[in-house]
């Protein structure tokens, strides 16, 4: 890993430790559990909340796709030592 990619983590590493990030995702979780069917009078506004819910989905797990990818870019380099 070169050193830009290395602090390139580091920087995420580092934002998911701070309060900020912690109250951020309990947000996100909050508004995705808020989420029920029977709020939906039209096929539209379903699919719209669908849409929402996964987006929500992917921002809650963004904090483990930086983690898996920098274990993947990890695990790698250890292979070819």
């Amino acid at each position: 890993m070169t050193q830009e990619e290395q602090k390139y983590y580091d920087t995420y590493f580092d934002l998911f430790l701070t309060d900020g990030w912690k109250q951020f995702t309990k947000d996100l979780e909050d508004i995705y559990s808020s989420y029920r069917i029977e709020h939906y009078e039209t096929i539209e506004e379903l699919h719209r909340a669908k849409g929402e819910r996964g987006i929500l989905n992917r921002m809650l797990g963004f904090q483990q796709g930086i983690e898996a990818a920098y274990a993947s870019i990890n695990d790698g380099h250890s292979e070819e030592l």
